[in-house]
């Protein structure tokens, strides 16, 4: 195996994705959090479920709330049982951006020396598939949240945009990164530089959302989305979500090099053994995340 793929498995197996007899708490108990709610969804628990709660403040992002989020999807990454995650907030708000409170007063050389939001992103690094199930306001920092994760559904009363420009300041969570990438460089730039939102609709004709449903329906369809893709190899999962990912990082023709040496790499699994035997067997697969 190359080491671009040896690298690749380490990680894997670094990260529990491969673990097959660990033993972990959620199979008993979920940890209680602060600022978020956590449960397992789906059939045997298949989908781990996390829920911004501050509904006071319309779940404003705060660190508090990131750090509870982080852990939260530690664990879940833990988990055997778990094979997707949906985050979402509530029917008013996925999240309404950022604690302005908490930033009013910091200075720039507060936010030097602790790298302000530099743990904000790490819900990327996850290895696991994220779904973003977001009903309400989507703004700022809860947009910039929306599009770290791997898919995002959208309630019919949805709203998104990058409002930091009327407070004096830009995106800083990836913003001004990400979402050009995903509706193109005159919307973004367009949202960016006046405040302006958009609807759930033009979200999902922009790219930025791939299904919009009722604020009533869209968290259940997310989990069964979830559910779909929990019941694929675990493993095989985690490295076609590396592979889309890379899409966005390098050019096309090392994307591709990189998505064949993958592909090539799956061929040292026993999962793509099993699926494709149960292919030719014309059975369901059964698979062993090994």
């Amino acid at each position: 195996m190359s080491g671009l793929i040896s690298t690749t498995f380490r990680g894997l197996l670094k990260s529990g994705v491969l673990a097959k007899n660990q033993s972990f708490f959620y199979s008993n108990a979920l940890k209680a959090y602060t600022n978020i709610l956590v449960d397992k969804k789906g059939e045997n628990g298949c989908v781990g479920f996390i829920q911004l709660n501050r509904p006071k403040a319309l779940n404003s992002l705060c660190d508090a709330l990131i750090n509870d989020v982080n852990d939260a999807l530690d664990n879940f990454e833990k988990d055997n049982e778990v094979g997707c995650v949906v985050i979402t907030g509530n029917e008013k708000a996925f999240a309404a951006g950022a604690d302005i409170k908490e930033m009013q007063n910091k200075t720039y050389v507060d936010c030097i020396s602790g790298n302000f939001l530099n743990s904000w992103t790490k819900i990327t690094q996850n290895k696991k598939p994220i779904i973003a199930a977001v009903n309400g306001f989507a703004l700022g920092g809860g947009c910039e949240l929306a599009m770290m994760c791997d898919i995002i559904y959208a309630g019919d009363n949805a709203q998104f945009g990058q409002p930091e420009i009327l407070l004096g300041t830009i995106p800083g969570a990836g913003g001004t990164q990400r979402l050009p990438r995903m509706v193109g460089k005159s919307l973004a730039m367009e949202m960016v530089l006046t405040g302006n939102r958009i609807n759930a609709q033009s979200a999902l004709q922009a790219g930025l959302v791939s299904k919009v449903a009722s604020k009533e329906t869209i968290v259940d369809e997310a989990i069964k989305t979830a559910e779909k893709i929990s019941k694929n190899s675990k493993l095989i999962v985690a490295i076609a979500k590396e592979a889309v990912n890379t899409a966005y990082e390098t050019t096309l023709a090392e994307g591709n090099h990189f998505e064949k040496k993958l592909f090539h790499g799956t061929f040292a699994t026993k999962d793509r053994k099993e699926g494709m035997t149960a292919f030719v067997e014309k059975r369901p697969a059964n698979f062993k995340d090994e």
